[in-house]
């Protein structure tokens, strides 16, 4: 057990309300999964903030905390402070604290349980399959030597006892007894049944009750039926029988019971249920096989930050299970993953902050071996843009495996090394197939994700370069390249710096507009500090205060201002006119001069710069608003620039 940990796994918990919250805790391949009493405890904002913690989601009501590929030494320090057997203990007592839950959400969530266990199962066997279709390919060994029988049989032991596999997993996820279960399963898989089967005699029970005649090895319907039913049968056995025979009399009865409805009833309409779907599959793999994998491919990212692939992702399952190949799901994840990987690298290139490097590299690594969830939330999904060209790629790369009817033989992860699964049926062709689809995808995002941070990445840089100036304990010097003039001015260049009560005058003229208007998240969302916005109807920037230029952009679309009390001022012209490199604006100032309210500063031509696409909103910011008790402004609608518009509070 890791103590490196210690602190982050107490603080989630505390986050998650205690100890006495948590109903439930466990974890998959990146991410700390929990179930509360009172999901309304739950403090996400803090949650988030922690050193450690990726990303909070709430899926289908298991709150999910994204850590990363070093999710299980968390997990072994969350484990001593919460009682994780807690909901099997106390049965259905808290059931009736527990959040509600949407039908929709519920089939998730029931999805989502009885599959996700299961998987490093198949996985495993899936890995040991694509190794046995090496060997054959390589000719290390032949299709009838021994040691290809046993390999074989090494990985088909999990598929052949899948419904086995699923009793438990359902059983435990409806809190009934998962040994009654995982017994009646093995009921439907007694040879003596097989046999029965094989011979074809009709099977009367009693001489009454027919008995279908059907094989329910590596089958997905029939268990998940007969499990659900036996869940109520068994608590109501429970509720009417005595406590003192209760032992012998609810597994008795529930054999009988349940053995009956399994194979004349429940078994047989799982059997046919599974038929159909196995002809939807047939039909979609001969009519539309590029669909699921041009969805899958495209909106897998999307789908995980929803918890949506929890649902979609068996589909794949309950398709070999039916054909013995998977079409569905896996070419389209794997497509996804790499596409996700890709656009990571082609940001840690590209990115000049170096924090966000490491992340987009390490997070790219994971990817490409199938764990996108940390270059997912820590990477592709805030910056955006290499979000929408990895869907894109991915989409791309999975209209040419659909085209091709590209599947896999056997369900694992989805990286680089799943491309051995498609190895099978004495061909390769599915494999070169897949090799394809990878190469479409990488190489379509990675154009996409460096064309589109000529733009993304020089705005980030832009906003890095306002932070720069708004930092009050240096005056650091900037290089012309990054954007701003060669030397910055802070407040502390100018002497003491003095927090007071002031009001400011506008210093442009047109409408006053809340922040909250701007048509730009960084501003809209404060995170560059309060203020206000102006909707201009002259195209001239004056002096709101008494002050010195502290940064000129050589755009000339913004200006950095500092007054004499300290208060540190953007005035941005316009959005993402940068792009416009100085067009339509004239400077009247130099970075370093002092001025005097009132002064003209900047002018810009307002119809040039709408005509050229670009919006004329003017952004006004306290960038040191921390320094401050308030900021307000006191004016909505137009406004002069010598009227005073925002109460400065200290």
């Amino acid at each position: 057990m890791s103590k490196k940990y210690q602190q982050l796994a107490q603080e989630i918990v505390a986050q998650l309300g205690g100890k006495e919250n948590i109903t439930e805790a466990y974890h998959c391949q990146t991410r700390l999964r929990f179930k509360l009493a009172d999901g309304s405890k739950l403090n996400q904002e803090k949650l988030e903030a922690l050193d450690g913690v990726a990303k909070y989601i709430d899926n289908a009501g298991v709150h999910q905390v994204v850590i990363g590929t070093h999710v299980k030494e968390v997990f072994e320090e969350v484990e001593p402070l919460v009682d994780v057997n807690k909901a099997s203990k106390d049965g259905n007592n808290n059931q009736g604290d527990q959040e509600k839950k949407s039908p929709v959400t519920a089939v998730i969530d029931f999805v989502s349980g009885v599959f996700q266990p299961v998987i490093p199962a198949l996985s495993g066997a899936g890995m040991v399959k694509a190794v046995l279709a090496l060997l054959v390919v390589f000719k290390v060994v032949t299709t009838d030597s021994q040691t290809y029988y046993m390999l074989n049989l090494f990985a088909d032991g999990v598929f052949f006892f899948l419904p086995m596999i699923l009793a438990f997993t359902v059983a435990q996820k409806l809190k009934s007894n998962p040994i009654l279960a995982v017994s009646v399963a093995a009921m439907m898989m007694h040879p003596n049944w097989g046999a029965l089967v094989t011979a074809g005699e009709p099977v009367q029970f009693f001489g009454v009750l027919p008995f279908t005649l059907a094989t329910y090895t590596g089958s997905v319907i029939p268990i998940l039926l007969i499990v659900f039913c036996q869940s109520y049968i068994e608590k109501f056995l429970g509720k009417v029988i005595p406590k003192s025979v209760e032992l012998v009399f609810v597994p008795m009865l529930t054999f009988l019971i349940m053995g009956t409805l399994a194979f004349s009833i429940l078994g047989p309409i799982g059997s046919i249920l599974g038929g159909y779907l196995a002809t939807f599959f047939t039909f979609l793999s001969v009519n539309a096989s590029w669909v699921p994998a041009v969805l899958i491919g495209g909106l897998l990212p999307v789908m995980v930050m929803f918890g949506l692939h929890n649902g979609v992702a068996p589909l794949g399952v309950m398709q070999m299970a039916e054909l013995g190949y998977d079409s569905i799901f896996g070419p389209g994840a794997l497509v996804s993953n790499i596409a996700q990987a890709t656009a990571s690298a082609v940001v840690a290139l590209r990115t000049k902050d170096k924090k966000l490097k490491q992340v987009a590299i390490s997070g790219s690594i994971t990817a490409y071996m199938g764990i996108t969830e940390p270059t997912l939330y820590g990477v592709n999904s805030p910056k955006k843009y290499p979000l929408v060209a990895a869907m894109i790629g991915g989409a791309s790369g999975g209209l040419y495996a659909g085209l091709t009817n590209t599947h896999r033989f056997a369900t694992g992860s989805s990286g680089l090394p799943a491309v051995l699964l498609y190895i099978g049926d004495d061909t390769m062709r599915f494999f070169w197939n897949i090799i394809i689809a990878l190469i479409i995808s990488a190489a379509v995002t990675a154009v996409l994700t460096y064309v589109l941070s000529f733009k993304f990445e020089k705005e980030a840089t832009e906003l890095n370069e306002v932070a720069s100036f708004s930092g009050i304990d240096a005056a650091p010097t900037i290089d012309s390249s990054n954007g701003l003039s060669e030397s910055v001015v802070s407040a502390a260049e100018i002497g003491e710096i003095k927090v007071e009560n002031s009001r400011m005058s506008s210093p442009i003229p047109g409408t006053v507009i809340p922040l909250s208007e701007v048509k730009d998240e960084a501003f809209a969302s404060e995170a560059l500090g309060k203020g206000f916005a102006i909707e201009p109807s002259e195209g001239k920037v004056f002096a709101p205060f008494d002050g010195q230029v502290a940064a000129l952009f050589p755009t000339k679309h913004a200006i950095g201002l500092v007054s004499e009390t300290g208060v540190e001022l953007l005035i941005h012209v316009g959005l993402n006119t940068v792009e416009l490199n100085g067009t339509y604006f004239d400077a009247l100032v130099e970075t370093g001069a002092r001025v005097t309210k009132g002064q003209l500063l900047l002018t810009f031509d307002i119809e040039k710069i709408q005509a050229a696409g670009y919006s004329t909103q003017v952004p006004v910011v306290v960038t040191n608003t921390a320094n401050y008790q308030t900021i307000e402004a006191i004016v909505q609608g137009p406004i002069q620039n010598n009227q005073a518009v925002l109460a400065i509070n200290g």
